[in-house]
């Protein structure tokens, strides 16, 4: 006899899949009440993917209070980290990414796995943001052993800041190389916003080998995808790719519907630093 799934059951299966599945887009209105603290951290990761930045942190500041699990505490504070970065305060992220690293140490098994990378990535693209090259380099090296037991998910985002590094170092080719893996690996998972962002990748690190109109096309359809998806943070990065590579008249239209998603990220509570920072 199968058991009937609990509406718990289904409201975290939901808030999973639109953080890391198919759904991203779901509207902040379908997302359902979280039952524990992994749902709720789920839903701030889905929050935040779709640029609802002040309801995510509204959601992360809860479990910041009250979580005492090591892994799961360390996963909000590489959370909050992230939220930052996205609105350009790398230097204010790197202080959660840093709490996340020291708080994961207590956890054990798969979690800590899990909480380390997240921590020591989020750390090397917070180094990589404020210029310094080789500490990003060190930091993502810590990766590395981690990522055997750490979710496949982890490695993706490893591939994305080391495409970064190199593009940040001048090595496009390198960078192309990285995002190539990493949109690789994303395909083999249901998350669409990770695979959104691997070839927002492969389209950055294509303009920087010179091949303009092929990153042009490539961007094209990453926004397309982050259009049909509700990605908005994305799509305002896109935009900003497009208004570089795009042929006139589609760059200057490229740069409007930037300045378009940025404002209406900032509606949505992304007011710490300014956007494009």
């Amino acid at each position: 006899m199968q058991t009937k799934a609990s509406p718990a059951d289904i409201g975290s299966e939901i808030l999973v899949s639109t953080a890391f599945g198919p759904t991203p887009g779901l509207a902040a209105a379908e997302l359902p009440e979280p039952a524990d603290p992994l749902s709720r951290w789920y839903r701030a990761v889905a929050l935040g993917g779709q640029g609802r930045y002040a309801a995510a942190r509204a959601d992360l500041l809860v479990l910041a209070r009250t979580v005492t699990d090591p892994g799961l505490k360390s996963l909000v504070e590489s959370t909050r980290g992230s939220l930052l970065r996205q609105l350009g305060d790398h230097a204010a992220a790197a202080a959660f990414d840093g709490r996340a690293a020291t708080i994961a140490l207590g956890a054990t098994g798969a979690a800590r796995a899990e909480a380390l990378a997240d921590a020591y990535t989020g750390l090397a693209a917070d180094a990589l943001g404020t210029g310094r090259l080789g500490l990003a380099h060190k930091l993502l090296g810590r990766v590395r052993p981690l990522l055997a037991d750490a979710p496949p998910r982890a490695e993706v985002r490893w591939h994305w800041v080391r495409a970064e590094t190199a593009l940040a170092g001048g090595e496009a080719s390198a960078a192309l190389r990285e995002a190539v893996t990493a949109v690789d690996l994303a395909a083999a998972l249901p998350s669409v916003r990770h695979q959104v962002k691997s070839a927002l990748l492969v389209a950055a690190a294509t303009a920087a080998t010179g091949a303009i109109a092929e990153s042009a096309e490539l961007a094209d359809r990453v926004d397309a995808r982050c259009r049909e998806n509700g990605l908005l943070p994305l799509r305002w990065a896109t935009a900003m790719l497009r208004s570089g590579v795009a042929a006139p008249p589609h760059a200057r239209a490229a740069a409007n519907e930037a300045a378009d998603h940025g404002a209406r990220l900032r509606a949505l509570g992304g007011d710490i630093a300014p956007l494009g920072a």
